[in-house]
């Protein structure tokens, strides 16, 4: 075999191999599946400063729906949802969050991101309003200081206002009954 020969093979040769390594693991991590375990370095620390006004003209559905600060969330486990009128998934974990509402060992709280007050209005009157409040975050500062990647996302906090487990992407069944429960039961018992 010529020089010329071997050399042109090896330079088909080393491309497709890379290739193939690279197709290996691409498969690999779509077998995989997502991994929606975000590390948080908030966890086990105090939730961030904040002060969020209420969602203006005051009401969805009828309801009065405050604002509230990180003064708020203590004395009781809270769970935080970081939602938005626009985001999809947002809609399809809002039934979860009905739910989630009526357990008596938690309250739920809102933070509405980068959003229009009235389509939050429009968003919670024709969906139903799970929060006991909702703090407007119209420029996004408060969910940057919370490490939000995106919504939805979720927190729980526990009595003494401490984060202790976060939740990214759209709540599921599984997710409530399992990390999320644990978590509450975990926040119950005082960390």
């Amino acid at each position: 075999m010529s020089v010329a020969k071997a050399g042109g093979l090896s330079l088909f040769i080393l491309p497709s191999a890379i290739f193939s390594v690279l197709s290996v693991l691409f498969l690999y991590s779509l077998w995989r599946g997502p991994s929606l375990a975000i590390p948080s370095t908030l966890i086990g620390r105090p939730v961030p400063d904040f002060s969020l006004p209420a969602l203006s003209g005051g009401n969805a559905g009828g309801l009065s729906i405050p604002g509230f600060s990180s003064g708020d969330l203590k004395g009781q486990v809270t769970v935080i949802n970081i939602f938005a009128s626009w985001c999809a998934p947002c809609r399809e974990e809002h039934p979860l969050l009905l739910k989630l509402a009526t357990d008596g060992r938690v309250r739920l709280m809102g933070i509405d991101y980068k959003d229009e007050p009235d389509n939050a209005r429009r968003f919670l009157g024709s969906l139903g309003n799970p929060y006991s409040a909702v703090g407007m975050d119209v420029i996004g500062r408060a969910a940057i200081d919370w490490g939000v990647y995106g919504v939805p996302e979720s927190f729980v906090i526990d009595r003494n206002g401490q984060i202790i487990y976060k939740h990214v992407g759209p709540l599921t069944d599984e997710a409530i009954r399992g990390p999320i429960n644990a978590a509450i039961e975990k926040a119950a018992k005082g960390g």
